[in-house]
């Protein structure tokens, strides 16, 4: 596909009253929103580029489009003379590797977060000299060569890695996949983390086998464990990693004065990695395999007592309507990590569902604390990662949240 003149390209008019969101800056149209009677969704090729216009045919965005999708169009330009093709693709990617280079630095981050770099439908993590890339549009996918093409021409001689095997592509009736462009595909990823190195397997990984998001969120606790240290707290604490993977937050913490870390996870092959993480960056850890929760309540059998614990559990709601079941699960979770907590202990507690309001989590985790018996005190919040960064108009790519508090019997 190239590049085409916008006066080209079919239009996709909306209903009256439906473009104030896409006029704030949101990315997505929904299929309900279009004025079919104007423009039948079944008029335009599916994957095609359009012209999302008003009720009046103004002029809105050029977005990628999808007759058989919920959210039918994707906007990726605002600009009526920059129709989407091959040359839009690489200033994007452009754009998102210069933020990237500003905020983060390194060779080691999400170089492309989907909407909020404009390029929807599109994950691009960086490993060094590998990407593993998530295709999870239609569109996207029949563009796949021109993103090739522009990520070759942006990052030189980095090997590129599909990971297609995610949910979404379900929802465009895309197949799932694992493929490298060149030559066979990695059995292993190597990740630089603040002076620590770390190894995830990539088919039995999670994701794309690393979770970028959380770097900025483990540089606070290292920050907050250092400051224990200067201030005298005698012997480095005891670190609980609740659903750990490959043990990025342990690790962390050991290497900020942590004397023990147990990494709980139910998946052994995640917690071998673990180890196999520690060693090589010259730590030990010990490791319990298992459902979270049953692992929790025995640790509270036996009596183990934790100084930091860190609660990082998958996503408990997928769905809006999941909300109530899956808050149910952060506050139980919590609470019996808290069970376990030393006096004048570290909680960092988080959560990955977009569903779950932001506000909700320090209200699930006082509820946790009080059927707990424990005093809890927030102390510091965070986020996504700087190489995730946020649409302000779309509230969809903001969904990581962190809460940081001191626990008091």
């Amino acid at each position: 596909m190239t590049d085409s003149s916008s006066t080209n390209l079919p239009p996709l008019v909306l209903k009256r009253h439906e473009d104030a969101r896409i006029r704030s800056g949101h990315c997505w149209v929904f299929s309900n929103e279009v004025d079919v009677s104007r423009t039948p969704l079944s008029g335009i090729e599916p994957g095609a580029a359009v012209r999302v216009l008003d009720n009046r045919e103004r002029f809105l965005g050029h977005a990628l489009f999808n007759p058989h999708a919920l959210i039918c169009a994707r906007v990726m330009s605002r600009a009526e003379e920059e129709p989407i093709g091959p040359g839009l693709l690489a200033r994007r990617l452009r754009a998102a590797l210069a933020l990237r280079e500003r905020y983060v630095g390194g060779r080691h981050y999400r170089l492309v977060y989907g909407e909020s770099d404009d390029l929807p439908g599109l994950v691009v993590d960086r490993y060094g000299d590998v990407l593993v890339g998530q295709i999870a549009t239609l569109a996207m996918e029949l563009r796949r060569g021109e993103i090739e093409a522009a990520l070759a021409a942006t990052l030189g001689e980095s090997r590129l890695v599909w990971k297609n095997d995610g949910n979404s592509r379900d929802l465009e009736n895309l197949p799932r996949e694992l493929l490298a462009v060149d030559g066979a595909v990695p059995s292993t990823l190597d990740v630089v983390e603040s002076d620590l190195r770390f190894q995830v397997p990539l088919a039995d990984g999670q994701k794309t086998g690393w979770f970028y998001d959380q770097w900025a969120n483990r540089a606070l606790l290292r920050s907050l464990l250092r400051a224990r240290q200067v201030a005298g707290q005698g012997r480095g604490p005891r670190v609980l990693d609740v659903c750990s993977y490959a043990g990025g937050w342990a690790i962390s913490a050991l290497a900020a004065g942590a004397t023990s870390a147990l990494c709980v996870d139910s998946s052994a092959t995640a917690l071998d990695w673990a180890q196999r993480n520690a060693r090589a960056n010259g730590m030990e850890l010990e490791v319990g395999k298992g459902d979270a929760f049953d692992v929790l309540a025995e640790l509270g059998r036996a009596g183990e007592r934790f100084d930091v614990l860190i609660v990082d559990p998958p996503a408990f709601v997928k769905r809006r309507k999941d909300l109530p079941q899956g808050a149910a699960a952060y506050r139980k979770l919590n609470q019996l990590a808290l069970q376990l907590a030393t006096d004048d202990a570290l909680l960092v507690s988080c959560s990955c569902s977009w569903h779950l309001p932001a506000e909700a989590l320090p209200e699930l985790l006082q509820s946790a604390a009080q059927h707990a018996g424990r005093t809890l005190r927030l102390i510091a919040s965070g986020g996504q990662s700087p190489d995730h960064p946020v649409h302000p108009a779309m509230p969809e790519t903001r969904y990581l949240k962190a809460v940081f508090g001191h626990v008091s019997r």
